[in-house]
């Protein structure tokens, strides 16, 4: 293969002459090199950018950076500034003659990102964005945009190969553009999505993204270095026919294409390819009329009419796109980075000059505007760094200036380690300083028991799938919503963090803009909230806000806990892990949903209540006097189980609900076998406390009996057994004679009544009580709420002697759930062995 490499000077061109016919080798059997073809060494090079590229963002996850950054530094590891400084690395595995055939790819990629961007995109949002936040996006512009043309002034001078306006426009688009998709991932990790301050940076950042847009386009239009005033007008003309055309005549097209497929049915290969062809010769009208391909795509993809067909896509393209082919664009702009060039002690104060000046014009802008919206100084602040957020749109912007010959090497190798600074500083120093103080209150006791029977009850629902929410919905309905105590119901829909774009937009969009789902979340989100808004429009005395929580796993039940405190329920309501299935056993879902649950019962400044869904049996209709349940309390004694019977309590007074309260009482054969008890340093104070509990349980049951003496609806039965055999054998008598039992989990307490239960259980966040109700062995057809209370400080400030819970002490394992002291249920024999006292 004869080659002739000539390099004009690097900032030009770099002609290449190579064979185009040497695309597939013929095998190393034949003495060909794998390496001297474009297809084997295109797939070399693909893999090296990814494997590099997952490896770096595996090394910066601990420091929660953004696969953005990671994807950056992958290109710049790779290309002339480090790996690429080898000659031999650089002539094999990047070759001047692949440069065409991966920057090619790359754009490929690029441009259906940008056309899944557009599909994804809701224009309406920016209709019904704030004052508040539309002022910080222009303002957040403004500034950074004057820093840019500054900067413009002084590179300039030292080029002169562009003219001032088109200089001005590229460096001020890339210094005031704010990055959407990574702000919404950065807020997700730093649990500030759902916060005043996360909606606001979210909607500021969207009107910022387009307002990019328009400005890259227009900076496009102006690049070419012969182009007149003429010229440069009829590309802003043609693009603006462009985008008529697609509006007026495209996107009818497309809704005609629509109707025509029947409801129900998915969409013919056909339609799909029609797609994606037009995506294609969207990027290369627009390409050819001046501006760059992707913003006929991204358009392209703004006229997708919302439905089925935009789902359909995405789910098609978008982990191919974003995962293989986008990565390409990222990394050829690190491998277009050459740090070398970035030479002397006053270069580099030049970089920071221009990261610190643009970053202090994006926080000015936003504080101004935040200060004069009255809000905090610490919170302006905040907003000002995320703000600061690079990304997706600056890369696009730097590299067409350097494929335009606007900006050259050392310029560009600026611009982009810029961008990786000012995003790469902002999680570490947003955490730093933005420490909303700690909201938890200790003194105040939130329970159901504590919560007066005149007051809003409020509880918190958590729900991972739509299967659990018609038990959910008839639970709260049996809970007795009533004019002199409603239920206000906060909806949260948990969803697991990913890298996909798309997740993020469930925060972002909201219902009342109509748009359909875009993914199968979104859908599953969907269908949570229109149930439970169904509910409340049926309902009286009942009012419901839906929320979405994007986390891992491993720290949902910070945002549970911090919403639970915000909205200062009395409840949290979280699914079982586990599943019924067909045949009637359990099943467990996803073990991560076990995680959440332990680390909320560990954590949460309220009551929890977890459900064992196996479907509550009765009617569904939803008007007050149609619900017909069967409720059953087991008693044995605690804080958990006063919680569980004041629970109980409030549902009995529904006209639609028959309660059974049964109390465990130790018979005169039960024997306790405690360690504490050979203790007599212990003795004291486990003797205190189980007078304490005792008072405490005597006190509700009485007050309990008094109340529903003329209620023939509610029984109450007291049980005489002697060990855990004889307790199962009575709750087994219950089985088939009610449809939810109410338990408390019993952490902390040792008692007879339950001996060896415990060594049995396999899910100690049940108690033993709740393990044994949630097994396949017991009825299939009960449901089961295993409830917890919160026990904090007492109402006068002085705290309970059982202890509260940590307070946001992150994971725990299966036996550490709270720090509750164990607590005997009757008063210890002096002696081990002899028979226990029965009160």
């Amino acid at each position: 293969m004869a080659q002739i490499v000539t390099t004009a000077n690097k900032t030009n061109d770099t002609i290449v002459c190579y064979a185009p016919t040497m695309i597939t080798t013929n095998g190393i059997w034949q003495g060909d090199n794998p390496l001297d073809y474009s297809l084997p060494l295109f797939i070399l090079q693909l893999t090296l950018v990814v494997v590099t590229t997952r490896a770096l963002v595996f090394l910066l996850k601990p420091f929660r950076q953004p696969r953005v950054i990671s994807e950056i530094l992958g290109g710049v590891l790779l290309g002339p500034s480090v790996l690429g400084r080898n000659t031999s690395f650089a002539n094999t595995v990047f070759p001047l003659r692949s440069v065409m055939v991966i920057e090619t790819m790359a754009n490929v990629g690029l441009l259906y990102f940008l056309f899944l961007v557009g599909v994804e995109m809701d224009i309406s949002v920016i209709k019904r964005t704030g004052r508040k936040a539309l002022a910080i996006a222009v303002a957040g512009m403004i500034l950074p945009f004057l820093v840019g043309t500054i900067f413009s002034f002084l590179l300039h001078k030292k080029e002169g190969n562009m003219t001032q306006g088109t200089y001005i426009l590229f460096l001020g688009v890339s210094l005031s553009v704010t990055a959407f998709p990574v702000l919404a991932r950065i807020l997700a990790e730093l649990k500030l999505i759902n916060t005043e301050i996360g909606r606001i940076a979210l909607s500021s950042a969207l009107v910022n993204d387009m307002c990019a847009w328009i400005l890259l386009a227009l900076a496009i239009a102006l690049a070419e270095n012969e182009s007149t005033s003429l010229a440069s007008l009829w590309v802003i003309l043609s693009s603006l026919a462009f985008v008529t055309f697609c509006i007026f005549v495209v996107r009818p097209a497309i809704s005609w294409m629509i109707q025509r497929t029947p409801e129900g049915e998915t969409f013919s290969e056909f339609h799909i390819c029609l797609i994606l062809t037009g995506v294609m010769i969207s990027g290369f009208i627009t390409d050819a009329i001046g501006t760059h391909s992707v913003f006929g795509a991204f358009v392209f993809g703004l006229i997708i009419p919302n439905g089925p067909l935009g789902v359909t896509l995405i789910e098609k393209l978008e982990d191919f796109v974003s995962g293989l082919l986008l990565p390409l664009f990222f990394a050829i702009s690190g491998l277009k980075t050459d740090i070398s060039t970035i030479k002397g002690a006053a270069t580099w104060g030049f970089l920071f000059l221009v990261i610190i000046l643009a970053c202090a014009g994006k926080i000015a802008g936003t504080l101004l505007v935040s200060l004069f919206y009255q809000m905090p100084l610490r919170e302006g602040l905040t907003l000002g760094l995320l703000m600061n957020t690079k990304g997706l749109v600056e890369m696009i912007v730097l590299n067409v200036g350097k494929d335009q010959k606007v900006l050259d090497d050392r310029a560009f190798a600026i611009m982009v380690m810029a961008a990786v600074i000012m995003t790469g500083i902002i999680m570490p120093i947003v955490t730093t300083i933005y420490r909303p103080a700690k909201r938890y209150i200790p003194y105040k006791r939130r329970s159901l028991q504590s919560s007066k029977p005149d007051a809003e009850l409020r509880v918190l629902v958590c729900i991972h799938t739509p299967r659990n929410v018609p038990t959910i919905i008839n639970l709260l309905e049996a809970s007795h919503p009533t004019k002199k105590s409603p239920i206000c119901i906060y909806v949260l829909h948990l969803v697991e963090l990913t890298g996909r774009a798309s997740a993020m937009l469930i925060v972002h969009n909201t219902r009342k803009s109509g748009r359909p789902a875009l993914n199968r979340t979104q859908a599953q989100s969907d269908h949570i909230i229109n149930a439970f808004e169904n509910y409340e429009q049926h309902a009286s005395c009942v009012s419901v806000q839906p929320l979405t929580a994007i986390s891992p796993y491993s720290t949902m039940h910070e945002d549970i806990c911090n919403l639970a405190e915000d909205k200062r329920v009395a409840l949290i309501i979280i699914p079982f892990h586990k599943q019924q299935t067909v045949d009637g056993g359990m099943e467990a879902t996803n073990p991560a949903f076990r995680m959440v649950n332990q680390n909320v019962l560990a954590n949460a400044p309220c009551s929890v209540g977890i459900l064992v869904d196996r479907g509550l049996n009765g009617s569904t209709r939803l008007a007050a006097n149609q619900v017909s349940h069967h409720v059953a309390v087991l008693f044995f004694g605690g804080p958990d189980d006063r919680e569980a019977l004041s629970y109980a309590w409030r549902m009995s007074k529904h006209p639609g609900i028959s309660l059974t309260v049964l109390r465990f009482i130790p018979g005169d054969d039960a024997i306790l076998d405690h360690p504490n008890l050979n203790d007599p340093r212990m003795l004291t104070v486990e003797t205190n406390n189980i007078e304490r509990e005792m008072q405490l349980d005597q006190e509700l049951i009485n007050e309990f009996q008094i109340n529903i003496s003329n209620d023939e609806t509610i029984v109450y039965t007291e049980k005489v057994v002697n060990n855990g055999e004889e307790t199962v054998g009575v709750i087994r008598t219950m089985e088939s004679n009610h449809d939810l039992f109410i338990v408390g989990r019993g952490q902390g307490i040792i008692s007879p009544l339950t001996a060896g239960l415990t060594d049995w259980s396999e899910c100690p966040e049940l108690g033993a009580i709740g393990d044994m109700l949630a097994s396949s062995d017991f009825a299939a057809t009960v449901s089961v709420l295993v409830v917890q209370q919160f026990v904090g400080m007492g109402p006068q400030g002085e705290e309970d002697q059982l202890g509260s819970p940590d307070s946001f002490s992150g994971h725990v394992n299966e036996q550490q759930f709270s720090n509750r002291q164990p607590i005997n249920r009757w008063s210890p024999p002096p002696v081990r062995g002899q028979t226990a006292f029965s009160p």
